[in-house]
């Protein structure tokens, strides 16, 4: 594994759901509140493994992140036994978007904002990652999403052109920063850039597939990248 210098990057640039905030939590909390008001029953990881497979196939069906989420619930209520109602749908939605940070995402991102340009690339509207971005303690200079640019990841097109969007051309150095080796980090690696893979894995599994990917470096959170940047304050 080589080094990692902060003088070796102008721009990190970060998956913000699921490695800033904490979408599982809230995908896992608002789901059992609904199936339970249905009398429907399953664990925490069955919620997380069934989004991780439907939520790539929407995705590829096309439209909007809050079409794609409709029509996962849609496929919630097809496998559980019900029928979601509007307002659940649109609870579904707005508890995403709602995503508290990790504890460590907070102090992490203001000590990057001393160092790097910070950008994030997000396969959501455009919308929808500026409501939960608010809640951040810093500005992001570059936020690029699935609704620019009319593809979701991990299709590579998606992926290189938010990298030249954000590099200018290929004039700033980009490390990308992820959670999710299945949307972000194997692409980004497929184009050279390097990777960092915030390795949040837990009990209850994950709502991204599960891909054989070897990022450049691993951390467990953010607060030991920026240990390892030096940005400690």
């Amino acid at each position: 594994m080589p080094d990692l210098r902060a003088d070796a990057f102008d721009v990190l640039t970060f998956d913000c759901y699921g490695t800033l905030v904490d979408w599982e939590s809230a995908i896992i909390e608002y789901l059992q509140s609904v199936l339970l008001a249905h009398d429907v029953h399953v664990f925490d990881g069955t919620i997380l493994e069934f989004y991780a497979a439907w939520e790539p196939l929407e995705q590829n069906a096309g439209g909007s992140y809050r079409d794609v989420l409709a029509r996962v619930m849609q496929r919630y209520g097809s496998r559980l036994g019900f029928t979601p109602n509007d307002d659940e749908t649109a609870g579904f939605i707005n508890a995403i978007t709602a995503s508290s940070a990790f504890p460590d995402t907070n102090d992490a991102i203001q000590q990057f904002a001393t160092k790097f340009e910070l950008g994030v690339i997000s396969n959501t509207d455009t919308d929808l990652i500026e409501s939960t971005l608010s809640t951040l303690p810093t500005s992001f200079t570059h936020v690029v999403t699935a609704q620019q640019l009319g593809v979701y990841k991990p299709n590579p097109k998606a992926m290189k052109t938010a990298f030249e969007q954000i590099s200018g051309g290929g004039t700033k150095r980009i490390l990308h920063v992820a959670q999710s080796r299945f949307h972000y980090n194997a692409p980004a690696t497929d184009l050279g850039i390097a990777t960092v893979w915030i390795n949040r894995e837990n009990e209850h599994g994950s709502a991204a597939q599960h891909i054989d990917a070897t990022p450049t470096w691993e951390f467990k959170d953010l607060e030991q990248l920026a240990n390892a940047l030096e940005l400690s304050n």
